[in-house]
Order: structure tokens, then C-alpha cells, then sequence
């Protein structure tokens, strides 16, 4: 708070609430600073420095990942739609974002699974399920509002949910080893 006084004892000014002005006018150069050429010019040598790091790289780029899964920016679909399902009992459910959908070969036939993040305590934090997408249950949420639901800790859901009809993604195949 008091990161400018010196510069305000030396020009002998003291008025009240001209630190906090100041400080936001600090803020917003800083803004147009990192947003000019030169600004994404030293952001972008700062995450390289990082990505050269041994161990901090991988957290650093799972870090970056999901902040991009979980932001609102629509050009960003690391989570392809809202999801419902049974988890961890039958009878209890529980919301997921659907990130793809795949199809397992096995010797006994093709299954169609989506794969399902189910966030835990934080949104950043969860497991990753594979399920076959006649047990997902996709409702009438968008992504957003599936995000809100789960940082509120269920506090804004909806009074109704409609479950909606399954619409094919496009699938990738995975071949396993049966006999």
C-alpha cells in the first residue's frame, strides 16, 4: 500500500486516496504494456524460461491447460459439453464436462465411451472417467453455466434440468490387446 510514498514524501504531496489512484493507473499501464508487441514480446520469454525449468515446465503447461479449459473464451472447447452421471453410487449423480469421445475396439465389439472430467473440490482438480455414452446424460447446461454450477458448490443450479438427446461427436479408436 505504501509502495509509492517514497516518490510522494520526495515531491512533498500528501493527499488521501492518491496512493490508490495511483496504484490503478499502475495497473493499467501494466495492461498496455504486456498488451503491445514488446509486453507479449517479454510474457512470451517468461514462459520460455519456465518451459525450460525440469520440473516446473510440467506444472507450468498442465497448469496452463486447464486454465484454457475452464475460461470462458469460446475459441477455447477443451470441454465439449455439460454431462451427468452416476457417480459414485447408483442413485447419486454427479456433473462432468465431456472432453471427447472414443470408440474401444475389443475382440467382442466396438464401445462407444465418452470421456468424462469430473471435477472434485477444485475445478483445476478431478478424475477423468471413461464411460459409455449410453450411461452420460447431457443437459440442456452449456459449458458456462456447467462451470458455475461447479465453482458455486451447486448453489446456482437450475430448479429444472432437461436431459437432451445424445448427439455423435467425432470419435477416435483405441485397439487393446483382447484375445
Amino acid at each position: 500500500m505504501d509502495f509509492f510514498s517514497p516518490v510522494y514524501d520526495h515531491l512533498g504531496i500528501n493527499v488521501i486516496g492518491l496512493g490508490f489512484i495511483t496504484s490503478i493507473i499502475f495497473i493499467f499501464l501494466v495492461g498496455i504494456f504486456m498488451s503491445s508487441w514488446v509486453g507479449t514480446s517479454v510474457l512470451g520469454l517468461g514462459e520460455w524460461i519456465i518451459r525450460k525449468m525440469p520440473f516446473v515446465s510440467y506444472i507450468y503447461s498442465a497448469s496452463k491447460q486447464i486454465s484454457s479449459a475452464i475460461s470462458p473464451d469460446e475459441s477455447s472447447k477443451a470441454f465439449k459439453e455439460v454431462a451427468i452421471v452416476r457417480h459414485p453410487r447408483i442413485g447419486e449423480y454427479t456433473f462432468g464436462f465431456i472432453t471427447s469421445t472414443i470408440v474401444l475396439h475389443k475382440s467382442s465389439g466396438d464401445e462407444e465411451l465418452c470421456c468424462v472430467y469430473v471435477p472434485t473440490n477444485h475445478l483445476y482438480l478431478g478424475d477423468i472417467l471413461l464411460i459409455n455414452s449410453k450411461d452420460v446424460m447431457k443437459p440442456n447446461l452449456s459449458v458456462r453455466e456447467g462451470i458455475e454450477i461447479v465453482i458455486s458448490g451447486g448453489t446456482s443450479v437450475p430448479k429444472l434440468i432437461r436431459v437432451v438427446d445424445f448427439q455423435a461427436m467425432p470419435t477416435a479408436r483405441i485397439n487393446t490387446f483382447d484375445t
